[in-house]
Formats: C-alpha cells, sequence, structure tokens
C-alpha cells in the first residue's frame, strides 16, 4: 500500500456547491483523512478572502512524492529556473 497524505483545497462556488473552481490549496500535509477533516473548518475560516459566493473546502489525496517535488522546486533559488 503507497503512503499518501491529505492536503485541504478551498473551492470557490459560483453556484451554490454546483460550479466550484478550486483557490487555494492549504500547505499543511495531514497523515490521515480524520485529521485532515477536523482542520477544514478552521482552515475555510482562515481562507475566505476570496470574491466568491461561497466557499467549501475538501480533503484530497495527495502523493507524498509529489509533495516532495513541490516543496524541492518551491525552495530552489530563481537562478536555478530553466529558460
Amino acid at each position: 500500500m503507497e503512503p499518501v497524505y491529505y492536503v485541504i483545497a478551498i473551492l470557490g462556488c459560483a453556484d451554490g456547491s454546483n460550479q466550484c473552481t478550486p483557490v487555494a490549496t492549504v500547505p499543511t500535509h495531514y497523515a490521515t483523512e480524520s485529521a485532515c477533516s477536523a482542520a477544514m473548518a478552521v482552515e475555510l475560516s482562515r481562507n475566505s478572502a476570496f470574491d466568491f459566493p461561497t466557499l467549501v473546502a475538501e480533503c484530497r489525496k495527495t502523493d507524498p512524492r509529489t509533495v516532495a517535488e513541490k516543496d524541492q522546486a518551491e525552495t530552489l533559488p530563481a537562478s536555478a529556473a530553466r529558460g
């Protein structure tokens, strides 16, 4: 069984909860879905400055390798970028 992390995605919804767009991902990684779910209300209140009629939060599975690659990419200096 592959390990997973959970992250909280903040979604902005234009029409109730039918047409939602991801607007943020909380950088905290949760080891279990229950820990992620327990933190959703707090994180939703911290991330409420988006211009949508409705904001919702949901826990999403993330592969730890993807998280590690993203964290490494964010710490590289700008001079290390190609192009």
